[in-house]
This record gives C-alpha cells, structure tokens and sequence, in this order.
C-alpha cells in the first residue's frame, strides 16, 4: 500500500479532449516526491525543446508533494511549472491556499496539460474524476465573477485555480489565482494558460490521504502549536502578515525605492504594516491546517476586500518602488491586480521602470497619451494597471515585459529596466539586504526571484535562523556583504534547502530556517506519512535534483552564463539609508558565479550541469532527451 501520494497523474490534451490517467510507483515518488520536482520531470520528458510557450504543444504542469494533504501547519503549497513567455526559460510559481490539498483530496498528484482548446474551456476534478467544460460564459470576466459563476455551477464547496483577463490577454507576466487571493505570482503561468483557452482548473473531493503513522503525525502538530507561539519571526507574521517587515527593511536602508535608486523611503510609515494594522484590517486567514493565520483581511472604502490584502512585496513594488505613500491606493491597485490576474511584482516593477524612463525623457507624452508618468502619481499607478491587464495604449508594450519595452523605448531606457533574463525584481534590496541576494536573482532559472534562498542578513550574526541550519553543518555566521567561499558555500546549501520546500509545499515562514519546520523534522514528517526510513541527506539532494533538472531546462533552450547576470545600477553605489554607498564589485559577482558553478558541478562558461552531476542525482536521462 502506498501512504501519503494517490499514484495518479492527471493527463490533458485539450486539442484532442483525452483525458487520461499516467500511474506512477514508489520509485518515481521518491525519486521526484513532488511539486517543483514533478513540474520539470514532465516539462523535460514532454515540452520539445525550443517550443513557443504559447504553442499549443508546450506544456503546463501542477503539482503537489508526498505529504500535501495531511493535517499539518505549512504544507499546503503547489507548484506550476511551465516554459515561461515572459524569460522564454524555467517558469515555476508556487502558491498555499486551499486549492494544492483539494487536489489530493480529488484523487490526483498532478495535472500535465497540452494543447489548445478550440474555445474557452474549464477543468472540473472531482472524487477521481475529470471532465473538461465550457468556459465561454465566464471567458473575459474578472476572477471574482468567474468564480461566482462557477460557484453557481458547481456549488459553494469547491476549490478554484484561474485566470483572469490579463491571463485571456497574454500579459507576459499574468498569474495564476486560488481563492481570488493566493497567487502563483510569477513567471507568466497564467498567461501560458490563456494561451490554452484554459480559464480555470477547479478541485474537489474527499479522499484524504492514507498516512503511515497518524500518532506521530498528531504528536508533531501539538508541537509545532506548542512552539510557533514562542518564535518572535512567527509571531510578528501573526501580527499583520508579512507587511510587518517594512520598516525594519526601510531602517535597515534595505527598502527599494523610486526603482531600485533608493534604499530608504521617507514615507515609509505610511504604508508599513503597523499602518495597515492600525488602519485597515479587521480580521486574519490563512492556509489549510495553519494556525498561523499570516494574511490581514482589510476594510476599506472603495476597495473589494475578497481580493486580499496587500504582501510586502506589493507594498514595495506598487508603493516604494513608485513612490506612492498612500495604503489605500497600494491596496487598490492590488484588488486590481488580482481582479484581473496578474503578478503584481511584475506590474510594479514595469510601472516603475516607465515612470524612471519617462522622468529621463526616453518617453515622453506622445508615447503615454499623455499622461504624465512621474513618481508618486497614484493616479496613474491605478491607470497603468488597467491599461496592462488590457493591453490597451503604452500598457500593451509594459504588458510585454522589459526585454520587449527596452526594444521598444530604445537602448538608452536598459539602464532603468530592473530584472533578470526578463523578469523584473522582487522588493529586496541586494545592494543593503546582501549581496548573496543579487547572486541569487542572477541564478534564479526564472528569473529574478526572492525565494531562490533565504535571504543574508538572516546568518550574520547567532540567531536563531543560523541555528537552525546547524544540521547542514552551517556553523558561523557570514557577512551579508561578503561574496567569499563561505558565503556561496551557504547559498548552495540553502538553495538546496528552499528547493526542498518547493518540492514538499512547504511554506518558507514555516519551514527549515524562518519557522518550526527544521531539516530534520522535515524528514521526520517524511517519515511518518510515507513509511519511507528517510534523512535530511535524502531530502536535501532531491532538493539539488530540482535545481539541476531546472537549469538543465534552461542550457537546453539556450540560456548561457551570459544570462546569469545583474543590472549596471547593482554595481553602481547605493543612495539614502545606513548602507548608503554599498555595492556590488563586478569582480567579486564574477568569481562569486564561477565559484557557485564550480560548487554545483557545472561548466563554468556555460553553467550547464555536468554529465557526472546529472549521473550522482540519477537524472542523466535528462541529457538523452535534449534533441527530440
């Protein structure tokens, strides 16, 4: 018997309407054990390399883990992997709710689609089954009205993942929504399946999964309830979410300001969690089976509550970023954002960047309609939105992504454009929250990405974050500033580490470094849900699998060491705030990359992972499939 996984994997052609069930054993589950993991596995086997992620024949894959579904705070995560349109390389987002578990609850561990449906279509998993269903009705209507639809439907007791209009219009950067709130933010999965027809994937069931030992399981949910309630970190998640870091990172001069010219933001008070605390929320939610309820509900005027609250990255990137200082308007352009279903990271990070070309005469009001794109007009933040999600003026070529506006404004707007391989920056300075973060944004295969490890400033001093990475035998504190041996040692185990979590679901805040949920509880969990004698080694090195077989992806298409690389202003001294002047040493980013390279067992020209490297993580078949 097989405890913690369904064995079933949900295949879908929408071209041809066949639905059909792949049946995999223990060997693939250990070997792969979900989410991220099950996502490139799926996307190397079946996508053809080179492929338009817009082609009917590329593929979108979702995924969840071994010990998704079980009674347990922080495991509730999915995965979707796909080839992204907005970097043309890896795409994978990963998001908690309710929606990962009910797919398990529904009888599956995974879906891969290909295809194209000849019109607007929706899935419809339910008790094992599955049917494909017509979507013209809800096809161009915002998410919250999709969902009431399909709720009218179907009922009330059902889980709904979807797009919105900026997915139906192929905004490059379009989202993926479960509860109108919980978003696979990056990379452009949403619009991968606009570009299917394919407007929502919507799960129910009631099949719970069979655990090995449910004592034990039960024993270790009385102790993480026990002990998140002494944890400071966890406790201030309770508080307000994770808004509650604005204005340590802004004291920090941490905070990105006015696109990444800033490291302070004087009106930071404004639209710092304490504000949103104090001002606008009147309740907390969360994920399944977590107490730690980490996500405000607001009340506001004006503002569409269902939609969710603001993150910290969307306070950054639709407040600081832009210079906006006004909550109500960031929570606005957030209830837009998901209305519509894109990442608001993304829309942010291109406002921004327009706003900067245009304060330099790059653009001007011939390109704008006039408008004037200055920072801090909320007016136009809230515009400009409406105009991506809609592709409607100067928002068609924002909605492109920056490799495309650069071709469009002219060479001379590259300098302004914050991103990697396409993607634009999440709100975490490098520059002051540590250099092993801009690293991280030029290794990330898709794209500029905060969770690639955890961040720096975490392990320079003895806190409790370095203790709990003890059992990976990281010992010493290391400077958030230093880019030497000890600090790409420590990032090549922690990104081993947070591809674990995205492998097994598993929430940062709760998981090895930032929570309860330490390597070798993990394994314990492991353990007790599947029958399986594991260790943190076993799980640590299917964390590496993931990353190799996502660099992999990338080689295979074509990505170089050439894309491995950081915007000029990263080298360029910091303004504003206590790291005022810091900066990058292209040198040391230089040596930094060889070095991680070199530590990875890949080829330091290319960055493509060895043949070796591939054999040691029993993914060499990886290199067999290159040219199909």
């Amino acid at each position: 018997m097989s405890y913690g996984y369904t064995g079933r994997i949900l295949k879908v052609d929408l071209t041809k309407k066949l639905l059909t069930i792949d049946k995999r054993d223990e060997e693939f589950y250990r070997t792969y054990m979900g989410g991220r993991n099950v996502g490139a596995y799926y996307l190397l086997k079946d996508s053809p390399p080179n492929v338009d992620p817009f082609s009917p024949d590329s593929i979108v894959v979702f995924a969840v883990s071994i010990i998704t579904g079980v009674n347990f705070p922080g495991v509730s995560k999915y995965s979707i992997v796909t080839k992204s349109p907005l970097t043309g390389g890896y795409a994978e987002s990963e998001a908690g709710g309710y929606w990962g578990p009910e797919l398990k609850f529904a009888g599956f561990d995974a879906i891969v689609i290909k295809g194209k449906a000849k019109n607007p279509v929706y899935l419809w998993i339910h008790d094992g089954e599955a049917e494909i269903k017509d979507a013209k009705h809800i096809w161009g209507k915002t998410t919250g009205e999709s969902e009431a639809l399909i709720k009218e439907e179907l009922g009330d007791k059902i889980y709904i993942a979807q797009i919105g209009p900026a997915g139906e219009n192929l905004v490059r950067y379009a989202c993926v929504l479960n509860g109108l709130r919980y978003a696979n933010g990056r990379a452009g999965t949403g619009a991968v399946l606009g570009s299917k027809n394919l407007k929502a994937i919507v799960v129910k069931g009631a099949s719970k999964p069979t655990a090995f030992n449910p004592k034990a399981i039960l024993e270790m949910r009385k102790n993480f309830s026990k002990e998140w309630r002494k944890n400071d970190f966890m406790q201030s998640l309770r508080d307000v979410g994770t808004a509650i870091v604005v204005s340590g990172h802004n004291a920090g001069g941490m905070f990105p300001t006015k696109n990444f010219n800033e490291g302070i933001f004087k009106d930071a008070s404004k639209i710092s969690g304490e504000t949103l605390r104090d001002t606008m929320m009147v309740g907390k939610e969360g994920c399944f089976a977590c107490p730690v309820r980490c996500k405000p509900i607001i009340k506001v005027e004006g503002i569409d509550s269902k939609y969710g609250s603001p993150e910290y990255e969307t306070i950054g990137t639709l407040g600081s970023y832009c210079c906006i200082n006004d909550l109500s308007i960031i929570a606005k352009g957030n209830e837009l954002c998901n209305k519509y279903g894109m990442d608001t990271i993304s829309t942010g990070g291109m406002i921004a960047f327009a706003m900067e070309c245009y304060e330099n005469g790059v653009i001007g009001p011939s390109d704008t309609e006039n408008m004037e794109l200055r920072f801090g007009r909320a007016d136009v933040l809230l515009k400009l939105i409406e105009m991506i999600a809609h592709r409607k003026g100067i928002g068609d070529i924002l909605a492109e992504g920056p490799v495309y506006a650069i071709k469009k404004f002219g060479p001379e707007s590259d300098k302004f454009a914050m991103h990697v391989k396409g993607q634009p920056f999440p709100a975490h300075e490098p520059r002051g929250k540590g250099f092993g973060i801009g690293l991280s944004y030029a290794i990330a295969p898709q794209g500029a990405d905060h969770c690639t490890v955890e961040h720096d400033a975490c392990f320079e001093n003895e806190s409790v974050f370095l203790k709990n990475v003890y059992p990976m035998g990281i010992l010493k504190p290391v400077n958030r500033f230093n880019l030497g041996s000890e600090k790409i040692r420590l990032f090549v185990y922690l990104e081993c580490l947070n591809s674990l979590h995205n492998i097994l679901g598993i929430c940062n805040f709760t998981g090895s470094v930032l929570g309860i949920n330490t390597i070798p509880r993990i394994a314990k969990l492991v353990s007790a849900v599947t029958g399986w004698e594991t260790s943190g080694w076993e799980l640590v090195k299917a964390g590496e699998r993931g990353i190799n077989l996502a660099r992999y992806f990338n080689t295979r298409e074509g990505f170089t060491r050439s894309d491995d690389r950081l915007p000029e202003r990263m080298f360029e001294p910091l303004k504003g705030g206590v790291n005022e002047g810091k900066y990058i040493e292209k040198k040391d980013f230089e040596r930094a990359l060889t070095m991680y390279y070199e530590m990875r067992g890949w080829d330091i020209d290319r960055g493509m992972p060895k043949r070796s490297k591939l054999s040691e993580l029993n993914i060499e078949w990886v290199m067999e499939n290159k040219k199909r």
